[in-house]
């Protein structure tokens, strides 16, 4: 049973190791906070933190440096969120102010958020699948038309597709009423499977415009499938190879986790957030999913009812309060911006 003080001992630990990189002793505790005891009151604390398998010596030295275990209890009990500073909260206002559409907000999302904690950002996309589509434009462009979709929850979708042949005002206005009528009210699943059963239905005649109608359907198709799958955005990977000497092992498994994006998915759904919303998977705790090397803190962000997660993956010395307040704040903001009548749609 660990006490109070050697809950102490094992903040200070962690707090020491993560900014200094070096195993942490007893005498630096001593000198650098004021616990009011000598250095064998706290060798014997860490003793009894070292059996409860909370720190371990990585080598000889007197030193100690946290364990996954440890980074939990510290998380779990410890960590205080630290406020953003004015100049950060700005950061994150100059970052996300002035987004076009949903893309573009998420993508500044991810900049911010690495720009703050120099870790790798990551954000969700939300489940499209249950928005409705608002609104279908078709414009000509000559031989070319624009086919744009636009939903509910802000997420718009701009394609440009060739036709065998240039179309007349009048019929573009008649393919927009086409496709609208299949898709516009609709969620993304009931538009997706409507499109599809046209297609599938009796072949289209090969006039000019209903041969358009074909090449514009199987467009709205594609589109409305990409809404429906689930992705992550991300921003700085580089950052891995700036702090690989912060990994026991390899960073290969994080690199293809940030490839292929399905493992991140897996572990960023299977988190379970506290009652702000947040939520830190650590370490070993990562195992299943091939990333033991790495931690993720993530935060939960809505956006017209539907909930997705941002969040930062990076080694398990990192800064938990730290990120933890980027995280919550970014996700704050996004959920305000997403959520206001004058968000980017």
């Amino acid at each position: 049973m660990v006490s109070e003080r050697g809950l102490q001992v094992l903040q200070a630990i962690v707090q020491d190791y993560v900014e200094t990189r070096e195993p942490v002793g007893s005498k630096t505790i001593v000198d650098r906070h004021a616990f009011g005891v000598s250095a064998a009151t706290i060798r014997n604390d860490m003793a009894l933190l070292e059996d409860e398998e909370l720190i371990v010596a990585p080598h000889t030295s007197s030193g100690r440096v946290p364990t996954d275990k440890g980074y939990r209890v510290f998380v779990d009990h410890l960590a205080q969120l630290r406020p953003l500073s004015p100049a950060q909260r700005t950061a994150i206002t100059t970052f996300l102010d002035g987004s076009t559409d949903l893309d573009d907000v998420l993508a500044r999302t991810v900049r911010a958020l690495t720009n703050l904690t120099g870790q790798v950002a990551i954000v969700q996309y939300p489940s499209f699948a249950r928005a409705r589509v608002s609104h279908v434009e078709i414009v000509d462009l000559g031989g070319r038309v624009l086919v744009i979709l636009v939903t509910d929850t802000g997420r718009v979708s701009q394609r440009v597709v060739g036709v065998a042949e240039p179309l007349d005002e009048a019929e573009v206005g008649r393919l927009r009423t086409r496709v609208s009528s299949l898709v516009s009210g609709r969620s993304v699943r009931e538009g997706a499977a409507a499109v599809t059963a046209m297609l599938a239905g009796e072949p289209l005649s090969m006039s000019r415009e209903d041969a358009a109608t074909g090449i514009v359907l199987r467009v709205v198709s594609e589109e409305l499938e990409e809404f429906r799958q689930d992705r992550l955005l991300m921003a700085g990977t580089a950052t891995l190879a700036r702090r690989e000497s912060d990994f026991r092992g390899s960073i290969y498994p994080l690199l293809e986790a940030i490839e292929e994006q399905v493992t991140l998915l897996r572990l960023m759904s299977e988190m379970v957030a506290d009652g702000e919303g947040l939520a830190a998977s650590i370490g070993r705790e990562n195992e299943p999913f091939g990333l033991s090397e790495a931690s993720v803190v993530t935060g939960d962000y809505d956006v017209t009812g539907a909930r997705a997660r941002v969040g930062v993956l990076g080694p398990t010395r990192m800064d938990y309060p730290t990120n933890l307040a980027a995280v919550r704040a970014v996700a704050h903001y996004l959920s305000r911006l997403l959520e206001d009548d004058d968000a980017p749609r």
